[in-house]
């Protein structure tokens, strides 16, 4: 069984508003080594269209600094699951999830390969709910933004984790690594 491996920027009060997050090169390294361990991403409409916007090949990265290439040409060249009602025909490599959440994330699961990759907010709350998300990694930003969309905001259940991994960046975030207890 593949893994679903959830990672997120936050700031220290728990925001992740992509615009409240200064991004460079050794943040992108990792969210790059964070793709190169999936098979395939899964995102909700907003991050898949947000992600389209900003990374498709090659069009959207003609201005993007040098250090972003390696990110877009990984995202672009991977197969994405899209989980929306509203979005009719996903064009960026990507099918929609059709059916019961749950149950097609399970299939998802089931198939061969080093794991998922999920982002965003609304998606991962509905995972977590469900019990799927089998890695989490938050990626914490030396910044209070007072403001913005928050983590699991109204989560009916804790969910205890188990720190794996901590890598420190130079620009003082910090990527923690936790699998669920269980």
């Amino acid at each position: 069984m593949r893994p679903l491996r959830y990672s997120i920027n936050v700031t220290l009060d728990g925001c992740c508003d992509h615009q409240g997050i200064s991004p460079d090169e050794e943040l992108h390294r990792n969210a790059v080594e964070n793709l190169n361990r999936a098979d395939a991403l899964l995102f909700g409409r907003v991050i898949y269209e947000m992600m389209e916007a900003a990374f498709r090949w090659p069009s959207s990265t003609e201005a993007m600094p040098d250090w972003m290439q390696p990110f877009a040409r990984t995202i672009n060249a991977a197969k994405k699951y899209v989980v929306s009602s509203r979005l009719k025909e996903p064009d960026w490599n990507a099918e929609l999830v059709r059916g019961e959440l749950g149950a097609a994330v399970c299939q998802l699961k089931q198939e061969p390969g080093k794991g998922l990759m999920v982002g965003g907010v609304k998606l991962p709350m509905a995972l977590a709910e469900l019990g799927l998300i089998d890695e989490y990694e938050f990626v914490v930003h030396p910044r209070i933004a007072g403001h913005g969309p928050t983590l699991f905001a109204g989560l009916s259940k804790y969910v205890d984790l188990k720190l794996i991994d901590r890598k420190e960046f130079g620009s003082g975030a910090v990527a923690l690594r936790y699998e669920p207890r269980r």
